[in-house]
């Protein structure tokens, strides 16, 4: 092989100098994309997830407080489902570049399958010639001993992208059943969540709700602000008093649902309209929780906010959550904090809209919103200062 560049001449030699700084810079563009999780184990890893919530339910079954561990297992399933969505969307946007990668050096690996074929073809005394005699035919030789190892790791490095196209490839085509029973998984969690806290009997109450009176404050009243105010009014007697204080987790509290903020405080939306509250998206059928402990002043329709839920967490401070499609406990339980407070609305997609949102950017499938809002002394106060929040999603 030494003298085939001696019958090729100094423009094929110059043009595997070109095959070569390409096989360079596409080594190096992989060792950077290797830094970071490959897309293959980001799915594999999610697959786990899916595979552990799955026992959780299980286990769920014979738990002692069953509404706590079903809690867990529906956030287990959402996570998961969460990191498989996240895995397959990686998958896809990398079997992309692997494509667009391929297709970019089609020209490259047919000049060099060319050099390579005429080295095969040659005559074997042909080999020996070079137009400038034997000083050129020792340089070629030189140029490509140099040139090979280059050669070689081009090809081994087109022969691992292959094998990783047909890698991921696969991965999306398994993973379909693993969604499919995560889905079924995670409902069959949130309807035995359901028959659970309704057959709960065991929280403490401060007072029991009644039934004429709500209804005279609903429809006496055209704002929130004045709902709020007249709220102790919808109990039967006196409502008992509680000393929680829950100032020093100010900043800290969780955000109720697994979403985005949307629209921070006093934002206006579309329409030119402004809330003093934030506007999350979130999942179809995304578990909505208590940031706290707290006691459930109200929960049902409300104006035009859809189905509401009030909660206490200390004298004078009320959290506002409205666009739930499900609404969990009782007004006047004291519930503790991480119980479910309801459900958000939408339907969980089919398998085959998962698939096609994977490679979409992150947040396409947070399709409903949870209405956020915070009142202190019976006046709005930005969000932000109790919950806490995550730039990169929560």
């Amino acid at each position: 092989m030494s003298s085939a560049f001696g019958i090729l001449g100094p423009v094929a030699v110059w043009r595997g100098f070109q095959i070569c700084a390409l096989a360079l810079a596409l080594s190096a563009s992989a060792m950077g994309a290797s830094a970071a999780e490959d897309p293959a184990t980001a799915a594999q890893r999610a697959a786990n997830q899916l595979e552990a919530a799955t026992l959780a339910l299980q286990q769920a079954e014979t738990a002692r407080d069953r509404v706590a561990a079903l809690t867990e297992t529906v956030r287990a399933y959402e996570a998961g489902l969460a990191a498989m969505r996240d895995g397959l969307r990686r998958v896809a946007q990398r079997e992309g570049q692997l494509a667009a990668q391929l297709k970019a050096r089609e020209d490259d690996v047919a000049d060099l399958l060319g050099v390579l074929q005429t080295i095969e073809t040659a005559p074997p005394p042909v080999l020996m010639l070079h137009p400038s005699g034997p000083l050129g035919a020792a340089r070629s030789a030189m140029t490509l001993a140099e040139v090979t190892p280059a050669l070689q790791a081009r090809a081994t490095a087109l022969r691992r992208d292959l094998e990783e196209v047909q890698t991921l490839r696969l991965l999306q085509q398994s993973a379909a059943n693993t969604l499919q029973e995560g889905l079924n998984g995670v409902q069959e969690a949130r309807v035995q969540l359901s028959a659970a806290i309704a057959d709960r009997t065991d929280l403490p109450r401060r007072f029991t709700q009644d039934p004429v009176r709500t209804a005279i404050l609903i429809s006496s009243t055209e704002t929130l602000s004045g709902f709020a105010s007249g709220l102790a009014e919808i109990a039967e007697g006196e409502i008992a008093t509680i000393e929680a204080d829950v100032s020093a987790l100010r900043g800290e509290l969780p955000i109720p649902v697994e979403g985005l903020v949307l629209r921070g405080y006093g934002e206006k939306d579309a329409a030119g309209i402004a809330r003093p509250g934030w506007l999350i998206a979130a999942r179809p059928r995304a578990l909505v929780v208590s940031p706290t402990a707290a006691t459930i002043r109200y929960q049902g329709p409300l104006l035009d906010l859809g189905n509401v839920v009030i909660l206490e967490p200390q004298p004078e401070t009320l959290f506002v959550l409205s666009g739930l499609a499900e609404v969990y406990g009782t007004m006047g339980e004291v519930i503790p904090a991480g119980t479910p407070i309801g459900l958000m609305g939408g339907k969980n997609p089919e398998i085959g809209a998962i698939l096609s949102l994977s490679g979409e950017g992150a947040g396409t499938d947070r399709t409903e919103t949870l209405y956020i809002e915070v009142r202190m002394d019976n006046s709005p106060v930005d969000p932000e200062t109790w919950f806490r929040t995550d730039k990169d999603g929560n």
